[in-house]
């Protein structure tokens, strides 16, 4: 049986991820002593699912270049996550905060997983997706780092400029990264945004109002950091 969008175990992952945040944030505040503890241990228990991921998918024949490689934006947003919990870094958070949230989380509301639940594969990417969108609301809400006023469009350039290297090679390579070809199988956000390329463009501007949107209430942040 696959995942059934909005189905009632899709439902309880999405309630899931915020919840967990939630308490993670609240046991961070009470026993201040703990944050970095669970910090390391978030990004430690997301890293080390990857790493176990690329195992498998190695001894199952699946990587094949250009094929199977880890190049799909929340591939980078995980890596990008697993690097903030550790570090805090401003500008890497700033990058995962919009990536993360509206990428990531999108894929959390609209899973393609591709194979049916529950199977190691769709826990793997329910886990993964979830972690890193629990993370950066725990780093959000712990107070451990927030997004720059203004990052919003530094991280939408970044992001384009990812999408052009990434079109770059899937032109070259004939692959489907970043799903800038084609279109999610399993149906998405994408389907009511129109046919190739419009809805290349389509995303574009829904990205710059997410962006906008979710970057509001840091309009007036003046925290500074590298």
């Amino acid at each position: 049986m696959y995942l059934q969008h909005f189905g009632y175990v899709h439902i309880i992952v999405i309630v899931l991820v915020p919840t967990v945040a939630l308490l993670l944030t609240v046991l961070a505040r009470k026993t201040p002593q703990f944050s970095g503890r669970l910090r390391f241990t978030l990004a430690a228990a997301i890293g080390f699912n990857e790493l176990i991921w690329y195992g498998y998918v190695i001894l199952q024949g699946w990587v094949r270049f250009p094929y199977g490689l880890p190049l799909d934006l929340c591939d980078l947003v995980l890596w990008l996550t697993v690097f903030s919990l550790i570090t805090c870094r401003q500008w890497s958070f700033d990058l995962i905060y919009y990536w993360g949230l509206i990428g990531t989380g999108m894929a959390v509301l609209t899973p393609d997983i591709g194979a049916p639940f529950p199977s190691y594969i769709a826990i793997k990417f329910l886990f993964a997706h979830g972690g890193v969108v629990t993370s950066i609301l725990f780093l959000l809400w712990s107070k451990s780092v927030r997004p720059r006023k203004y990052s919003w469009w530094r991280s939408f350039l970044w992001l384009n400029l990812y999408a052009v290297a990434i079109g770059c090679f899937n032109l070259v390579f004939q692959t489907n990264y970043f799903y800038l070809c084609e279109k999610p199988l399993s149906g998405s956000l994408l389907d009511y945004l129109g046919d190739w390329p419009l809805y290349l463009v389509s995303g574009e501007c829904l990205a710059i109002i997410f962006f906008l949107i979710i970057g509001l209430p840091f309009r007036r942040e003046l925290k500074i950091g590298y």
